[in-house]
């Protein structure tokens, strides 16, 4: 059986260079913020998205994440909102879990040629942390029950995943990569600064899934974060004074 990438011991991080040698590349993610050596940069844009319900297909346990999965032909704006383990740390600090809302350019022809160009695609990272419930969040919760086990894959219509996003729009922004294998460098970061509240409950639902399948005994869905990288000389801009 061919080797395949995971999170533990045998096949983690430090592994997945032996099957996919970009990831030990020049602009790998995820990588530590430290606030202090980041500079504000006037001519970033204000941030905003918008999107189309219909266009939310389902939601899937593929046994490294749980993902909803968006239909990319109305325009072109690949949306796949998967959660990890908190991967990005700021001044330190390690956040309970991060959101990851994948897009690409509408300039490339298709998504496989969009993660051949390193502005293929833009990844909006959202911070979570354990206080007030959030409801928005429980949409996805309640679906999971049906997604516990790797492979399933469930309808999941109708929603619109800006509902999610915090009310500052402030971000910080890099050049990357994706933080799963491939793991190819063609990522614009955008990390919202302000975390999104999720009560010890909810947390606890999200890490009810599991990494194995129906009829193999059950493996927790946990630690399924990337280390930070090195920056190796990249530049990390703010949004925000």
């Amino acid at each position: 059986m061919a080797k395949e990438w995971g999170y533990a011991s045998h096949n983690g991080p430090d592994h997945w260079h032996e099957l996919y040698p970009i990831a030990k590349g020049d602009n790998q993610s995820p990588i530590a913020l430290h606030t202090k050596d980041i500079k504000y940069d006037s001519s970033l844009q204000p941030w905003s998205a918008s999107y189309d319900p219909a266009s939310c297909k389902s939601i899937l346990n593929n046994g490294k994440t749980c993902r909803v999965v968006f239909d990319d032909t109305y325009d072109r704006s690949r949306e796949a909102l998967s959660d990890h383990g908190s991967e990005h740390t700021v001044d330190g600090v390690q956040y309970a879990a991060e959101l990851h809302l994948v897009h690409w350019n509408p300039k490339y022809n298709t998504f496989g040629e969009a993660l051949k160009q390193p502005d293929g695609t833009a990844v909006v990272g959202i911070f979570l942390k354990i206080g007030r419930e959030k409801g928005e969040f429980q949409l996805i919760l309640d679906a999971l029950d049906k997604v516990k086990t790797k492979g399933k894959e469930v309808p999941f219509t109708n929603f619109d995943p800006s509902c999610l996003f915090p009310a500052c729009r402030d971000y910080w922004t890099y050049h990357g990569s994706f933080t799963t294998p491939p793991c190819e460098e063609c990522i614009v970061w955008l990390l919202l600064k302000e975390p999104i509240t999720v009560s010890s409950d909810q947390m606890a639902k999200l890490r009810s899934l599991l990494s194995s399948a129906e009829n193999e005994p059950p493996v927790p869905l946990v630690g399924n974060w990337r280390p930070p990288q090195p920056i190796k000389g990249r530049v990390v801009r703010a949004s925000f004074k």
